[in-house]
């Protein structure tokens, strides 16, 4: 080979190197997303109330237990990961913008229009009817009786947005009026209020929660009475921070357990275990109206 064709090829030679690395260079492998980087970590984290029995408690060693908790510690069995629970404040899970405190919330968050400017949720693992009480100290007897009187409600949730006059549902009916001139009463958690009037307070004369958790504090001899039907049924998804750029892939699976949570019956059997019924398959409706399915 002569010295010209040599030096030909060996120019040729570096050209495709350098171009190469020029595709390289721009071509770059794709980042891992939120998923992968759980995945890659080995450990979900998610928030949860730790006062919100029978869907969640943290016991005295801190562990938690409850309908919630089940269905966290078997989305993150299905991911291929361990749970690391978080136990933020519920207003502060559905202001958004979590600052990558935690992964996603599995607390029990009902579904809303005004929530998913903030929040990604999932399609609906279960579903709850809102039950109004009145303290049995206060003699009322009927949700009218509680006209112009305090309720006490969790910071943050549908329930004080109820007595606000704001809610907005999804995959429900509308809600029920709320009485006349009912004020909210505002603790950090729903089972604060219980929690109050087990301890003798009377700051307020009714309390609005779920009906799972009114049926435990009524089993744990709490001096409240159920009043009237149920006000409105909630939607309660697995929420999501919808800041985080690169989430869609973890929505999506999530999304998909939940669906196939659905359809083997692993959810059923969990609200069985912890309610005592299937709240897992329809939203029902307030008195009157009716029934309208939100299957997932």
């Amino acid at each position: 080979m002569s010295r010209s064709r040599a030096a030909a090829s060996i120019t040729a030679a570096l050209l495709l190197v350098v171009g190469a690395s020029a595709v390289s260079a721009q071509s770059p492998a794709a980042a891992p997303d939120e998923l992968a980087r759980i995945k890659s970590a080995g450990v979900i984290r998610i928030n949860t109330d730790p006062n919100y029995a029978p869907q969640s408690v943290q016991k005295s060693d801190g562990t938690f237990e409850g309908f919630d908790i089940d269905t966290a510690n078997e989305i993150a069995r299905r991911l291929g990961v361990s749970v690391q629970f978080t136990i933020i404040p519920f207003d502060g899970v559905v202001a958004g913008s979590w600052n990558d405190r935690w992964d996603m919330s599995v607390g029990s968050v009902t579904i809303t229009p005004k929530r998913k400017e903030v929040l990604d949720f999932t399609q609906a693992y279960y579903y709850t009817p809102a039950q109004m009480t009145a303290t049995q100290s206060s003699g009322i007897t009927t949700l009218d009786g509680l006209a112009g009187k305090a309720i006490c409600v969790g910071s943050g949730t549908t329930y004080d947005q109820w007595l606000e006059g704001t809610l907005q549902l999804v995959d429900a009916p509308p809600p029920a009026t709320p009485p006349a001139g009912a004020t909210p009463y505002i603790l950090q958690t729903d089972q604060d209020c219980a929690q109050s009037v087990a301890s003798g307070r009377s700051d307020f004369d009714g309390w609005l929660s779920s009906s799972t958790t009114v049926d435990t504090a009524i089993a744990a001899k709490t001096p409240v009475i159920k009043v009237g039907d149920p006000v409105f049924y909630e939607s309660l998804g697995v929420a999501f921070d919808n800041t985080v750029a690169d989430r869609a892939s973890l929505v999506e699976a999530v999304n998909k357990i939940v669906g196939d949570m659905h359809a083997d019956g692993t959810l059923s059997a969990f609200s069985q275990k912890w309610f005592g019924s299937d709240l897992t398959v329809t939203a029902a409706s307030p008195a009157g109206s009716p029934s309208v399915s939100a299957a997932p």
